[in-house]
This record gives structure tokens, sequence and C-alpha cells, in this order.
């Protein structure tokens, strides 16, 4: 098997931040705080290892190739994935780099003046010889220079991403909500998936509820009675948009808006559907306040849904668009069919990931098969924009 070895950077040879002794893989060890072998990794896996070759083959870190090790420890400590973080390190440009070197510097001389206080106090480590001891993090205190927050990019999405704040609080992870729900924390579980003001909620559902809900279904669990994680995450996330929603209503009305029900914006409006059987679609509440955020009116038809209640509803709300959600491999989209027979030039999305449960869909122009969330919301943007 071919091992990658110090991949180079796509956009030409990596740049100096300064001129320093290169470092041997078990000093740059000792100064970010981890084991040589994860050292190794991060050069086998993301081409973070030494650049400068010596005499014998022996390969020595450089300045620059430690500000960017440097770069991927802090990274990863926020909660990057170090995919991610390997990547930010890799593409960070020289002023970056050169920080990096001179808060390190800084932080020796600290630790240096730390060190002769200790031994002037006889307070070394208990081995006597000042070091910490194995498994200490020696990086957390760089967190958070002198001179104020750090900033530093983090993986670029686009040209007016924002850079990652180094010492702010770690985002929350799917693990993090995973566990909550498996340990029956219900306040804990509300606290980590509540949507904080300016977020996105179709960002939030397919970055970190989505996963998080996959991840629950896939597991096996002993519960008491009263107990079922699935409950405990379902009830979160509807909490969540829940508050959402309604602070976003307030601050539209409070802004001189017109109150939700306001026929103004009930003529665009989109319904959203459910598969059949789909107990929680969390899904669909999920895509209405996505499209509330852009602006888009959406309501949720819950309950009992048989084909003439569905077409009565239809009927008397007269939507600009229908969107059916589901999260069943193989749902039952009979509803489908029968909205686009009585209503055949209204424009049904219809969000399904299974390409054999959507051979039962009809042939039509307005009926169309969108595999993912996100397509399904700009979907239905497009038709009530």
């Amino acid at each position: 098997m071919t091992s990658l070895r110090s991949a180079p950077n796509p956009g030409g040879p990596r740049r100096k931040a300064t001129e320093a002794p290169a470092l041997a893989v078990a000093a740059v060890a000792k100064r970010l705080g981890v084991a040589p072998a994860t050292l190794r990794t991060w050069d086998r896996r993301y081409g973070l290892g030494p650049s400068e070759h010596t005499a014998g083959s022996h390969r020595r870190y450089t300045a620059d190739d430690v500000a960017r090790l440097v770069v991927m420890r802090r990274l990863t400590l926020e909660g990057v994935a170090p995919v991610d973080a390997a990547r930010a390190a890799l593409d960070a440009d020289e002023a970056e780099l050169a920080l990096e070197i001179e808060v390190g510097h800084s932080e020796a001389d600290d630790d240096a003046d730390d060190d002769a206080d200790d031994d002037a106090d006889g307070a070394d480590g208990p081995d006597g010889d000042g070091d910490p001891e194995p498994g200490t993090d020696s990086s957390s205190a760089a967190d958070t220079p002198p001179g104020g927050v750090r900033l530093l990019r983090s993986v670029p999405r686009s040209a007016d991403d924002e850079p990652v704040r180094l010492g702010a609080p770690r985002p929350t992870s799917v693990s993090d909500v995973v566990d909550a729900a498996i340990a029956f924390d219900q306040k804990k579980c509300d606290q980590l998936l509540r949507i904080a003001p300016g977020t996105d909620p179709g960002h939030w559902w397919s970055t970190l509820v989505e996963p998080a809900l996959h991840r629950i279904a896939e597991r096996t669990f002993l519960a008491s009675p009263g107990e079922m994680p699935e409950v405990v995450f379902s009830n979160a996330t509807l909490a969540a948009l829940r508050e959402y929603t309604h602070a976003s209503e307030e601050a539209l009305v409070a802004g001189g808006g017109p109150p939700p029900n306001h026929p103004s914006r009930m003529r665009r409006i989109v319904l959203i559907f459910a598969a059949p059987g789909e107990q929680v679609p969390l899904a669909a509440h999920a895509l209405a306040a996505a499209l509330g955020a852009q602006g888009a009116m959406a309501r949720i038809v819950t309950g009992s849904a048989t084909a003439h209640r569905s077409l009565e509803l239809v009927t008397m709300v007269r939507p600009a668009a229908i969107a059916v959600v589901t999260m069943q491999p193989r749902p039952v989209l009979d509803v489908v069919q029968t909205l686009h027979e009585a209503n055949p030039d209204l424009p049904i999305f219809v969000g399904l990931a299974n390409d054999e449960a959507a051979a039962s869909l009809p042939y039509a122009s307005t009926v169309q098969r969108v595999r993912s969330f996100t397509g399904l919301l700009h979907e239905a943007l497009a038709v009530v924009r």
C-alpha cells in the first residue's frame, strides 16, 4: 500500500513563515502536547509532515511545518473535523503562520519564565524535571494570546467564509446530541439542539439533526420503561423548531410585518405532506422552518390525511406548491397521484432518496422527484418567491 507523504499545497510550494532550526518529530510532539504517533498519522493521512530532508534521509519539521501543525492542533481542539482542520492548516497563508510562530515564541518565553520561578520555589513536577506529565495538554493555554482573541481561517466553503474564532465555545457535534439522547437527558438534548438566532434551519437540519437521527436509528438500546432515545431526540428537535419559528415571527411583526395568518402571507403558501406511517415527520417540520427563514409561508399537514381529506385541504388552502417529505426507505406515495390527478397544474415536489420508490410517481412536468433536503427547499423557494 502506498502511503501519502507530505502532500504539496495545490497553490504551490509552502511559504516559509520564518527561518528557524528544523526539529525532529519527538521535539515537535513535545511542543504540541501530542504523541509522536499522532504526528506520523497526520503526515500519512493529511500530508502535514516534515518538509526538510537532511543527510541520511532524516526528515525534520521546519518552523513553517510546526506552525501548520499548531493550526491543526488548535482547530481539532475547537471541534473541527481532522480532515477539515488539516485542509485549513495546509491553506494557511504566510501571515497566519508567522502569527503562530510569534505566539509560540511568546509562549515559550513565558514557559521559560514560569519554569525559572518554579525552580526557585522548588515547584517542579513529580519527576523533578519540570516536564508535563504524559497526557497533559500543553497547548490549551495558547488559545487566547495576550493581544486578544485570534482568528484563523477554517476550511473555506466560499470566498465569504468567516474565520474560525479560537477560544470560542466548541460547536455542537452529532456525537454530543446522540450521547444526550441515549442518556435520556432531555434538558441537555434541548440545549444542544437549540437553533441560535441567525442560524439557517436548513443547514442545522442537514449537518446536525439528520445525521444524529440516522445514527440513533442504527443503534440498539436496553431501556427502562418510559425511556426512548428517539422520543427525547424528537421532542428536542420539535422544541427547537417551535422556539425558532416563534422568535422569527415575533421579530417580523415587531418590525412592522404582517402576522402569520394574514391573507398577504397565505397567498403563496407551501403545503407540506408527510408520507403515511411517518409517526413524527421531523423533516417536514424542518422544511417548513427553513422556508419560513427565507420569507416563505409553509404549513405541515398532520393527523389523518386520507386522499379525500388531502383534496379538501388543497382546495381550501390553494397552495402555490406541495412538498411531500419522507424519511422512509419505501414510502407509500398514493397521495401524490391523487393530488396530481385533481390538480394537474399544481407543482408537487417529492423528497425521495430511494430510486425504487420514485418509480411509483406520476410522469408529469409538474411532479418532480428531489433527492436531498436542500434540493427540496430550493425547488419550493423557486416557486413561491
